[in-house]
């Protein structure tokens, strides 16, 4: 059964409550366009320093010139593909080399319900993209969060309260279906946003992290993945159900920068299921508290990442 874990104690909010940002820099996985993009805006209205992460560098730079007049902080890109380790890597020593101290990492960038495909390094898409790319990403930069006392902001999706781990088969070789490759990671980011947490506050880290999902939000999600009845079924939806992707990214600046917001938590729309709507406290389905499963979720990725989780260097 799904519950809150939080109180934030704002029924409504909104990026108006939003302090001044000065000096802040975020950098935003998947910034060039829908969720990423309104999210990059929404910060840079309040003066923060942001850095588009994205596939395409034509992209990034695209996105960068709209958000750049908005405030008074820089704005630059980084060349990020998830669905490559290489990528991943050559993205964070490009970002220390450039940017050695952040204020959050924002796991925003994703795909949904792609046919059966693999990344570079051979896992299954839609995982390997949405957790295992972002998993290395956070490990290779964390320390570049501590001395901010920064954050790691985890998109997650209301579909986690459908997903499964299968830790038989997490690349769903056997009887892969694009909807349910989708709903396991999606609800394994939301365990690896609890386990990254609960992992960072028993070390002694500064770093906190938060999860957090945009409802359904009309993004170029549901256009680029899905196939078969799901593209067209997604035409007819959107218009009438779906909001648009400047409301879907509140819960995320929330996260991100929000003085409201508390460590572990997880926010959301909160109207027509989780669809829409004021941004509060979210839903979170009971598998995604199972803390035996997260670690052993934490593990497996280590493993399949080829790398330890770093210990943080703390006073």
């Amino acid at each position: 059964m799904a519950r809150h874990i939080s109180d934030l104690e704002v029924r409504d909010w909104r990026p108006e409550r939003l302090p001044d940002l000065t000096g802040k820099i975020h950098f935003i996985t998947g910034g060039n366009s829908g969720l990423g993009l309104e999210t990059a805006k929404m910060l840079a209205e309040k003066n923060a320093d942001i850095i588009i992460a994205a596939r395409n560098p034509d992209k990034a730079e695209q996105a960068a010139e709209i958000v750049r007049p908005l405030g008074t902080g820089f704005v630059e890109t980084a060349a990020l593909d998830l669905a490559s380790l290489d990528s991943v890597r050559a993205c964070a020593e490009d970002m220390r080399a450039r940017f050695p101290e952040l204020d959050s990492i924002i796991n925003n960038a994703g795909i949904m319900q792609t046919p059966q495909l693999e990344t570079a390094d051979g896992f299954e898409l839609q995982f390997g993209t949405n957790h295992l790319g972002h998993f290395l990403l956070n490990a290779l930069m964390v320390d570049m969060l501590e001395a901010r006392a920064g954050r790691i902001v985890v998109v997650s999706s209301i579909a986690h309260k459908y997903g499964q781990l299968n830790f038989d088969d997490l690349m769903h070789r056997d009887g892969y279906t694009p909807t349910k490759a989708y709903t396991q990671s999606k609800l394994a980011n939301l365990m690896y946003a609890f386990e990254l947490d609960r992992t960072l506050a028993a070390s002694g880290s500064k770093v906190t992290a938060y999860a957090c999902h945009p409802g359904y939000s009309n993004t170029n999600l549901q256009s680029t993945g899905p196939r078969s009845f799901w593209r067209p079924l997604y035409k007819i939806l959107n218009p009438l159900l779906a909001q648009d992707a400047a409301r879907g990214a509140i819960p995320t600046v929330l996260a991100a920068a929000g003085e409201e917001a508390k460590r572990g938590a997880y926010y959301g729309p909160q109207g027509m299921s989780e669809a829409r709507g004021r941004v509060s406290d979210a839903l979170v389905a009971g598998r995604a508290l199972d803390e035996n499963a997260a670690a052993r979720l934490w593990r497996e990725s280590e493993t399949l990442i080829g790398m330890r989780w770093p210990q943080p260097a703390v006073a």
